[in-house]
């Protein structure tokens, strides 16, 4: 993947090369809202974080110095909300992926604040930045040998509900097992569930697929008589790669990363658009004035994510094995017990998540 190069100065007076990115990913490896905000607004000040490769620890120096836009995952938003002004002073923009599932009585995300809370939470954030920039996600859907697809459902309506006019999309997604030995490992690990030999049956078989999604459509119908005009996707699903469900169910492919969103968003910005179009920042001529906005747009989708992801190319900088939230589906955490050991090497000051 390419990105804008620099030379930037470590805290030692080292000068190295950079990534320069102009939109960076807050994370799909960890939740940096929920745990890790002061850390991120102190990199911010000193103008570049590092990324360490999960597979050979070589370290990436990323550089804020091109930045338009934020993209934030979380499912609790609520420690990084005091510091968004900050982005704001700055002209970086930002919107939020927010995960607001309702597994607390099934305890697979042990250390999420209560429902309720979070519900409130996000409804203060969509109050402050706008509905349209806090998307909801209920992710992964679950259901297990105690959890019916009925039940699920009903759990999806609820917090619907609450969130009834605090945001325009929900995205969801069906649990990978087969994909993650991690997710397997875990679900046996931390519940009671399955064993080695019965953990894949926690896949959703296409009949499971299709009676969930046709509830989706219900309840979407439902809310849209209710005059809540909610948009419906899927992540990263195979089922739905090429918008297959689009004509049947009115479902999309969802882009976390989305450049049309963006543009959409921030229109005014004739940086950011040009680079949504071209892939490239603009370069003002003689006099300052910036080329004209091609019609077309480059292909900028992300091939370092999986062949059925949507996003358009960001810069990652989270870290496997921090996040505290302790999910036993997550796939980006070998063990509670490594997520532990690696809370007491991070440092609000130090440059990367963890050293």
């Amino acid at each position: 993947m390419v990105y804008n190069s620099i030379k930037i100065h470590l805290r030692s007076g080292e000068e190295v090369n950079a990534v320069a990115p102009v939109i960076i990913s807050a994370s799909r490896s960890t939740d940096i809202p929920a745990f890790y905000a002061k850390w991120f607004f102190n990199r911010l000040t000193k103008g570049y974080c590092v990324w360490y490769n999960p597979f050979n620890r070589k370290p990436t120096y990323v550089s804020f110095a091109k930045c338009k836009v934020i993209v934030f995952w979380t499912k609790n938003p609520e420690p990084i909300i005091p510091y968004l002004p900050e982005l704001d002073k700055r002209g970086i923009h930002y919107y939020f992926q927010v995960t607001l599932n309702d597994y607390e009585e099934e305890g697979f995300e042990p250390a999420v604040p209560k429902l309720h809370h979070r519900i409130e939470v996000f409804k203060r954030l969509s109050n402050m930045i706008g509905k349209e920039r806090v998307i909801w996600r209920f992710d992964p859907l679950i259901v297990t040998p105690t959890l019916t697809i009925r039940q699920l459902m009903a759990k999806v309506w609820y917090v619907g509900n609450q969130l009834k006019g605090y945001t325009d999309k929900l995205v969801f997604s069906f649990i990978d097992v087969v994909g993650y030995r991690k997710v397997q490992s875990n679900l046996v690990k931390e519940t009671s569930l399955y064993t080695k030999s019965t953990v894949e049956q926690a896949e959703f078989t296409k009949p499971q697929m299709e009676e969930v999604l046709e509830d989706f459509v219900k309840m979407r119908d439902e809310w849209h008589k209710q005059g809540w005009d909610l948009t419906m996707a899927t992540c990263a699903e195979a089922i739905n790669q090429n918008d297959e469900l689009k004509d049947k169910y009115g479902i999309e492919k969802n882009r976390c990363v989305d450049g049309e969103l963006m543009e959409k968003l921030w229109s005014d910005d004739i940086e950011l658009v040009y680079y949504l179009h071209t892939g490239k920042l603009p370069e003002p001529d003689l006099f300052g004035k910036i080329p004209e906005i091609p019609s077309t747009y480059k292909n900028l989708k992300d091939k370092g994510q999986r062949k059925v992801c949507g996003c358009m190319i960001s810069k990652d900088i989270g870290m496997y094995n921090t996040c505290r939230h302790l999910c036993v589906y997550c796939y980006a955490n070998t063990s509670k017990e490594l997520v532990l050991k690696n809370k007491d090497k991070h440092s609000d000051n130090s440059e990367s998540i963890i050293e």
